[in-house]
């Protein structure tokens, strides 16, 4: 085995609960167990990097460990007969950067049935503007088409439309023609989000009923939730008669205060997405579709870009809530 050594971002426990980050060398074989090699070109920051970067039980059991569920980069070896080095991959969820060195780092390695082949007209940074948030956003909006929900049933709401999920959402239901509603955040991003286009903005206030009324004024024909809680409550109370709603986070809660009388009396159907699993078939679909058809035209207006040097203090940003749109990250800047 080769003895090359590389750079990632390292997250150590010091003490009781306290962990610290840090640029740190690594070899070949502090990388886990696995069929494929990846040089790392580019990952994304997400939510759940940021938690796995402060100690998150939740996301990560055991420390030191690398970050990062997003990875784009070219195959270095391989003892799968699927991939051949050289060749432009993706890898992203399962469990890599949770409990698997993950994309913080200049190399991963991974078992070959996590690795996707970058799709023609896809370039390995533009795969990371989406990557685990984009694919999401992709897998929902594609639950919704697939349900029936058509442009001309009328608006479909966003919530979390600022964050990575919410802004592509809102971009690729946009590029295909839907009327969308974007949820501003606690700070006011609504000229971004009409940029990336939504067709209005409402404030979290209009879109959170704390009522306990069953049922609510219809307004969506659909719905795509990131947040969880009284929007996602409000949401699918909100929504019209054989609607639906899909459903893919819990920043806001992961409680759902709600009747059943929206899906007796409405028909409203509530789908749940999960990313981290999702069957290769489906995930190889929603990889061409964002390659093809749903490619957003705007991507840099999403993005913004970091090195794996500035990582850290991005990491507190997004811990904040101060961050918008897509952050990637180039391993080797």
């Amino acid at each position: 085995m080769s003895q090359k050594t590389y750079k990632a971002l390292r997250v150590e426990e010091t003490g009781d609960n306290q962990f610290t980050r840090k640029i740190t060398d690594l070899s070949f074989d502090d990388l886990p167990e696995g069929d494929v090699i990846v040089k790392v070109d580019y990952s994304s920051l997400n939510y759940k990097d940021a938690l796995s970067a402060t100690g998150n039980r939740g996301v990560t059991r055991k420390y030191p460990h690398t970050p990062g569920i997003d990875a784009a980069g070219v195959v270095e070896e391989s003892k799968s007969d699927a991939f051949k080095p050289g060749e432009e991959v993706i890898v992203t969820s399962y469990d890599l950067g949770m409990n698997t060195s993950g994309g913080f780092g200049q190399y991963i390695r991974v078992p070959a049935d996590w690795v996707v082949r970058l799709p023609e007209n896809l370039t390995l940074r533009e795969s990371m503007i989406y990557g685990t948030a984009g694919f999401t956003a992709a897998l929902s909006v594609y639950r919704l088409v697939d349900y029936g929900i058509t442009p001309e049933m009328g608006d479909v709401l966003v919530s979390g439309a600022t964050g990575g999920v919410g802004s592509i959402a809102v971009s690729i239901l946009s590029k295909i023609g839907y009327s969308v509603v974007a949820v501003n955040g606690v700070v006011d991003e609504a000229d971004y989000l009409k940029e990336i286009g939504a067709q209005s903005v409402i404030s979290i206030e209009e879109a959170t009923d704390q009522s306990s009324r069953p049922l609510l004024k219809v307004r969506w024909a659909g719905s795509i939730d990131t947040l969880g809680g009284d929007i996602l409550s409000t949401s699918i109370r909100s929504t019209a008669p054989g609607g639906a709603v899909t459903s893919c986070g819990n920043v806001a809660a992961p409680d759902l205060p709600l009747t059943v009388f929206p899906f007796i009396l409405r028909g409203v159907s509530l789908i749940g997405i999960d990313s981290q699993n999702c069957p290769m078939p489906m995930r190889q679909k929603a990889w061409d579709k964002i390659a093809s058809e749903w490619k957003i035209p705007w991507l840099d207006r999403l993005t913004s870009e970091t090195s794996l040097r500035e990582l850290d203090s991005k990491i507190e940003l997004m811990l904040q809530g101060k961050h918008k749109g897509r952050m990637i990250v180039h391993l080797w800047d």
